[in-house]
Formats: C-alpha cells, structure tokens, sequence
C-alpha cells in the first residue's frame, strides 16, 4: 500500500481518551544519562557529575566512550574519606573543578550535575555553582541541575539541563522570533533551518545551542515550538519569561514533521502556497523512502513500555504513517500542555497508560504477544529471550529521527528488529 499524501492538517480523531494510571515498581534509566547527547550537542561544555563511582560507571557504559578519549564529562568521585566526613564537600569540589578548569581552558560552560547518594543530596550545588561563578565568571559560566535518578527519569535529565540555563537567557527585543526547544542532531538542525528559511520564517533559534555560550534570547515576541515532549519545566520557565508556546505534533514522519511546520507558518501568516513549495521536494523523498518500510509494519502489533516520553509521538507515526496496531502505549507522565496534539491523533480506543507497575504491564505485554516491543534495557533482554522482538527506547533518543529526511530511518529502527527474528526463525 502506498503511503497516501501528508500536506493536509492531520485529522483529530480522540479527543478524550481513557487512561489506565497506574503506581507500582518502576523500570526507567537514570537521569544522568542526558549527558550523553547534551555533551556532543554544546561543544563548549562540560557535564562534572558530583557522585559514585556508579555514576561514573553508567556515564560511560551509555556513551561509549574509550578510556583514552577527551570527553566533556567526568564524575567527582565521593570517596571513603567523602563519605565518612572527614573532608569538607564543598572544599573537595572547589579543587575538582579548579583542576578541570586549569586543564580544560576550552570549557565554557561548567554545569555541576547533581546524582543520587545521600551525601551528594545534602550538598547544596546551587550555592556551590553561585560560588564559583563568582570565581570564574565571565570567563566560564557555571551553572547546577539534578540528574539523579532518584528525582529525574531518562529524558528529564535534558529538561532539568535546559532549565538550569532559562534564567541566563538574555533578553529579545520585541522582533518576533521562533525557538526551536530540543535537543536536535546537527544535520536535522540544518535541514530544519533550510525549509524555515525557504518559508521566509526568522530568526529561528535552537535550544540547546551548538556552543553552551550563544544562548538564545528570550522574550515576550518568542514563539517555541518544541522538538521534543520531554521539557515540561523548560517550557514553564521559558512562558515565565514572557515566551508563548505553539502546541503541536512532533516532528517524527512524515504527517507529524508537516504539522509541525505548519504551525511555525501559520504562527508566521506564510501563505499555504509558500509552504507547499517549501517543503514539496522533502515530503517527496520522504513518502517514497517510507513506503517501503510500512509495507512491513503494516497489521503488525506494537506495545510501548513507559521510558523516554517519546511514546505517544511514535505510536502516533506507528499507526498512521506505518500502519501498525497499537496494544498499550504507555509513558512515565502525561503532560496535556506538551502532548495533547499528539493524543489527538491516536486511533479511537487505543489503550493509553501513564507511570507504571511493571509487572502487571508486563503480563499484559505476555498476555498480547506483539509483534514488537519498545522498551527499556533491563526489560529488552529476557523478553527477547522468550522469544518476542524489542526496540530498545534509548536508541530512539539517541538516533537523529526528527524530519523528513530521517522518516524512513525510524521506521527501519522498528523494521530491522521483525527482520532479525524472522531470521532467527527460518
């Protein structure tokens, strides 16, 4: 079946759906693990996390990274002696970061990363920044968010990223601009740019910046529009600075990209033929690149496991773009400003669940048999080892999936999985 033409504004189909809220034992990845694509996106940054060897542990399991490689990240280690009490914390850490800043003359942006020990709890980061901003300001700004896991699920630990840095945005002048909120890969934030600029739409910004040190401004002319459903607090503090949110569907395939777009446009009076042509040749290339994949994924069964809050957005683009049917789509929190657009466009019926009790959602999972899984690492592998395909979520966080151009590329992620195991089976 080809893919059928995606210019026209989406249809809402459920506008009240039920959903099964449940409160129970918990599988998600620790905050922390933001780190590993908000270093590679701030170029001038740096990410010292204040914990456990465990902290540094899972930092560098999750990123890859090579004992002989120069990442922007590190772990201040609390030790025994840390422990115990016999050395001041806050001395300890001004000598770290004294180190790192002798060092590392290229750091622009320190930002001191909170974890979970109790010892790292009771240290206050916030005053601890403000003091050593007072040491090293202008030169390098140093800003404090929480990325324990004890307060931060996997993605919040971007949001609590982007939120540590609203208050430093500088202030815009009543020029009407877009912010564009999300961490995006590079060549997505090029293509975007491209067809924002075909369109006629400017200044657009991107939060996070590629360098921590050109901080977008912000202001009561600043329209957002977010690439991401994940920063619920960013967005709240940016609408305290005056800024006003476009709400819209995500820009994951083909029908969700164009919405999307078209919201910055109508935000923009762009005339409908000025969009169109706009984005007429990437809407094409896009279309033909999915249609092979959804000749896979068509009638085939997804369950989604609560994990990165991607989950509504993609079940979404699963069903309408790829044609697959939906068992559960569950997510850790429902925020209705950031994802009532998307839970619009979910199929009438479909079964919607928020936080988790593991177990139970685990029979239900048993119970259905899906054709594919997505869920979380410690859930991937003995699932896979009863014999059901899965889509680890965190590749799809870590993946560059937003836009025209990386359409097809998601909907491989989830082909690539039922080919696997239909390989295994022959």
């Amino acid at each position: 079946m080809a893919l059928e033409p995606c210019t026209e504004s989406p249809v809402k189909i459920n506008t009240n759906p039920v959903v099964l809220k449940e409160r129970g034992q918990r599988e998600v990845f620790c905050g922390l693990t933001g780190i590993v694509w908000l270093h590679r996106k701030m170029q001038d940054a740096f990410f010292l996390v204040v914990g456990s060897r465990t902290c540094a542990h899972l930092i560098q399991s999750a990123a890859g990274v090579m004992i002989f490689a120069e990442p922007r990240f590190g772990t201040a280690i609390l030790g025994e002696r840390d422990l115990a009490g016999l050395v001041d914390a806050n001395d300890e850490l001004d000598r770290v970061v004294n180190q790192l800043l002798d060092r590392r003359p290229d750091i622009g942006t320190l930002f001191l990363v909170g974890s979970c020990p109790s010892e790292v709890i009771k240290l206050d980061l916030a005053k601890a920044a403000e003091r050593l901003n007072q040491q090293f300001f202008p030169k390098v700004r140093i800003l404090n968010y929480s990325g324990s896991g004890i307060e931060t699920t996997f993605t919040q630990g971007e949001d609590a990223c982007l939120g540590s840095m609203v208050p430093v945005l500088p202030q815009a002048t009543n020029e009407p601009s877009l912010m564009i909120v999300g961490s995006l890969a590079d060549v997505v934030e090029d293509q975007f740019q491209r067809i924002f600029d075909k369109m006629g739409i400017g200044p657009v910004y991107f939060f996070p910046p590629r360098r921590a040190a050109n901080l977008p401004p912000v202001g009561k002319a600043t329209k957002l529009l977010l690439a991401q459903p994940f920063l619920s607090e960013t967005v709240r503090s940016l609408v305290k600075r005056g800024a006003t949110l476009l709400p819209s569907p995500y820009p994951l395939g083909v029908e969700g990209t164009t919405a999307w777009l078209r919201t910055a446009a109508e935000a923009w009076n762009i005339a409908p033929e000025q969009f169109e042509s706009a984005i007429a040749p990437s809407v094409a290339r896009a279309k033909m690149g999915l249609d092979r994949y959804r000749q896979v994924l068509e009638g085939r069964k997804a369950f989604l496991f609560p994990d990165s809050q991607l989950e509504i957005p993609l079940a979404r683009f699963l069903s309408r773009e790829c044609g697959m049917k939906l068992v559960e789509v569950g997510t850790p929190y429902i925020d209705k400003m950031l994802m009532e657009r998307e839970i619009e466009l979910l199929p009438i019926g479909t079964a919607l669940s928020e936080g988790q009790d593991v177990e139970k959602q685990l029979d239900r999972c048993r119970e259905a048999r899906p054709d594919i899984t997505v869920c979380g690492l410690g859930l991937a592998n003995p699932l896979e080892a009863e014999g059901m395909a899965t889509k680890w979520s965190i590749e799809l966080v870590f993946s560059p999936i937003q836009g025209y151009d990386q359409a097809a590329d998601l909907a491989e992620l989830f082909a690539r999985p039922l080919e696997r195991r239909r390989r295994l089976t022959v």
